[in-house]
């Protein structure tokens, strides 16, 4: 039995190391994006510089061997905040995708599942929430909610439901119509039984991989929202903020902007390209 499940795993091991082999670019948006999650678990391990104090005579000083991105206006390490900043704008897009996530899914299960009259009024929510741009709807939510990161990913991922939720409800009818649930449901199995058994594990796999490609777009809208002033507040080293400070010295201190400019699209990049992967090796497999 051993035997098998070693000659099971190792083909599809090789099969993915080839994959990802083949394909330098994804090798590399893997390892940007690994070196993001490192710096927000453990930023100690990049950088020993304190990202809330400076010292006033290092104020302004360019990328160099002891400031690697430069200084800000109050002498404060840029590469240290910004290290330090990926925990807070990575812990709010992962709360962000997992709101999008969960409300979106229920919602597009069981309109999917019960139809009738839930179904109508799920997909005319869905049709409104989807009428308003993402970044307008995430602005008014975050407004209604208040300032800070957690709510400022609540609001990005409120404004994402939509999409999950249609989606979710696709599959969900797909599966629904298939023979193994209405075998099920000639056994006398109850609708919450076939729902967990049945038809959630098969209708789940669309919406992971569109929680991956949405992962990269809500670090933007996370981004964006920081930078207009509704993240946290100063001092606090989240990527948005960073950028928005920076903006009065781009023709003294083009570095202040730049390179977390520059780690947020790297990021978003390294996002898009895993999750397209993902994406096209899910086809692949169907």
């Amino acid at each position: 039995m051993a035997a098998g499940f070693v000659g099971d795993v190792l083909p599809a091991a090789r099969g993915h190391v080839r994959f990802v082999v083949r394909r330098p670019g994804l090798l590399l948006s893997g390892l940007v994006f690994v070196l993001v999650l490192l710096a927000a678990a453990v930023p100690s391990l990049f950088t020993s510089e304190d990202p809330l104090t400076g010292t006033p005579r290092d104020k302004l000083q360019g990328p160099g061997a002891q400031h690697l991105f430069g200084t800000d206006q109050l002498g404060r390490d840029v590469f240290a905040r910004v290290v330090y900043g990926s925990s807070l704008s990575l812990r709010a897009t992962f709360v962000a995708v997992a709101v999008a996530l969960v409300v979106g899914g229920a919602l597009g299960l069981l309109s999917g599942f019960f139809g009738g009259w839930l179904d109508d009024v799920v997909m005319r929510v869905v049709d409104v929430l989807q009428a308003i741009p993402r970044l307008l709807l995430s602005l008014a939510l975050v407004t209604a909610l208040g300032f800070g990161t957690t709510k400022i990913a609540i609001a990005v991922g409120i404004a994402s439901v939509a999409g999950f939720a249609r989606v979710m409800r696709a599959e969900v009818l797909r599966v629904r119509s298939s023979v193994y649930v209405e075998a099920a449901r000639a056994s006398g199995v109850r609708p919450g039984g076939i729902v967990a058994r049945h038809v959630l594990p098969n209708a789940s796999g669309p919406v992971l991989v569109m929680a991956a490609l949405e992962f990269g777009v809500a670090i933007l809208s996370v981004s964006a929202l920081s930078f207009l002033g509704f993240g946290a507040p100063p001092p606090t080293p989240e990527w948005g903020v960073l950028v928005s400070d920076g903006r009065n010295f781009v023709a003294t201190a083009w570095w202040l902007t730049t390179f977390p400019g520059l780690v947020i699209a790297a990021t978003v990049l390294s996002a898009n390209r895993i999750s397209r992967a993902l994406d096209g090796e899910r086809r692949q497999d169907r």
